[in-house]
């Protein structure tokens, strides 16, 4: 059986730490001896780890040999905020597909209650990130940023800004990309999608539109699936 990779909540020189949840989880529900081994990943690194303490809110190890190093692209994706559920899924898929940045944007058809409820989410979604990035075994833990007005999004740093854009019919999105296109940002709107006020802000910033095809698809489903061709892409 694959054995669990757990991200290290504190790390420094030859050791590492799991607090709350995690250390909880480990000492409760594994219950973790001292003695056990595990890997851990600290700041990218993959490393062994072998549990020196063990209680309800800390569990320690003596860091071990490195087995490995963060290797994925760097994806940035803007997700407008829509649905709490519907996103929340949404970040978690992502999360396990390979996303190393979100950054949560208050679009134009985000409703108000949604806008202003947001920045309160924000560390339930960091949460989840956190348990996805363990579950699917990655080695670096992704980003949540604050949720940011769109104009605050579109000045990214990225040689390779795509923008899903539903009206969009010929360019595809593995044709916008080589295998040196890195990092690379996509954005994914809203239910009811952008604006053509929002379309011509991307546009007149230099990103580029693709599509994922003829359907219309939900807002969560266009973001999985648009994270999934970036990922099997760029590998």
């Amino acid at each position: 059986m694959t054995r669990r990779r757990w991200i290290a909540d504190e790390f420094s020189d030859g050791r590492a730490s799991l607090l709350g949840q995690n250390a909880a989880h480990l000492a409760r529900v594994l219950r973790a001896r001292v003695g056990d081994e595990h890997t851990l990943v600290c700041d990218g690194e993959v490393r062994n780890g072998t549990i020196v303490s063990v209680g309800d809110e800390r569990v320690e190890f003596a860091l071990g040999e490195v087995i490995g190093a963060g290797d994925q692209p760097e994806i940035t994706l803007l997700m407008a905020v829509y649905k709490f559920d519907r996103m929340e899924w949404a970040i978690e898929k992502c999360t396990e597909l390979g996303a190393t940045k979100i950054i949560p944007v208050i679009a134009r058809r985000t409703d108000a209650h949604l806008a202003a409820a947001a920045l309160k989410r924000v560390e339930r979604w960091r949460r989840i990130v956190h348990e996805a990035a363990q579950q699917s075994r990655r080695q670096r833990l992704p980003e949540v940023t604050e949720p940011v007005k769109l104009k605050a999004a579109l000045g990214l740093d990225a040689p390779v800004r795509l923008l899903l854009n539903e009206k969009e019919h010929a360019k595809k999105i593995f044709d916008a990309l080589s295998e040196n296109d890195l990092p690379v940002a996509f954005a994914a709107g809203p239910e009811g999608g952008w604006t053509d006020d929002e379309l011509a802000e991307f546009a007149s910033a230099g990103w580029q539109s693709v599509t994922l095809g003829s359907t219309i698809l939900r807002a969560e489903t266009a973001a999985i699936a648009a994270l999934a061709i970036l990922s099997a892409t760029l590998v």
